[in-house]
């Protein structure tokens, strides 16, 4: 899969957020849309925005909220017909800038408290439409099943040994019967 940074991009620079915070909605293009599909091999997607709050917090870290949704074409796993599927997902990101002094190749040893460690701000810049893009990658069902569409094992004939296991059960009796 495409990495999500080069197909949307949709910045937003640290000294734009004011102090109260920012309200930010992005609305993905016909050629996004048709990227973003071909990375995640959908039929189509007819609809993708996000919606973000960028608040300030302490230091010059930015807490980002919102949603992405979207209107994609799949194809029913079961029935093999073409669907339309809804993706909802809800996204909730600290960015934080590097620490002073610290090389690119660096990782902060974070300790594990239950929440996420901070993304990493670079060049006082974050990317919503990169955002944006893997949550809906994320939010895509891998296997859409139209509704009221079931599976149904098919049926075997009369006979036991037309059955596609029919060779290893034979096998496996004849296992046994050595044994005895």
């Amino acid at each position: 899969m495409s990495d999500p940074h080069s197909i949307w991009s949709k910045t937003v620079a640290l000294e734009d957020i004011p102090e109260r915070g920012l309200h930010v909605h992005v609305v993905a293009d016909e050629a996004t849309r048709q990227r973003l599909a071909q990375a995640a091999s959908l039929r189509d997607i007819t609809r993708l925005e996000a919606s973000a709050d960028l608040t300030r917090q302490a230091g010059q870290s930015v807490r980002v909220t919102g949603e992405v949704v979207a209107s994609i074409g799949q194809t029913c796993v079961v029935s093999l017909e073409p669907i339309e599927t809804q993706v909802h997902e809800a996204f909730d990101l600290v960015f934080s800038p590097q620490e002073p002094g610290a090389g690119a190749a660096t990782t902060a040893e974070v300790p594990f408290d239950g929440e996420e460690p901070p993304e990493l701000l670079t060049g006082g810049l974050i990317d919503l439409g990169a955002i944006a893009a893997e949550f809906f990658l994320l939010g895509i069902d891998p296997y859409p099943r139209k509704a009221g569409v079931v599976f149904e094992v098919p049926k075997t004939a009369e006979d036991p040994s037309s059955h596609p296991f029919a060779a290893l059960a034979a096998l496996k009796k004849g296992k046994t019967d050595e044994k005895s």
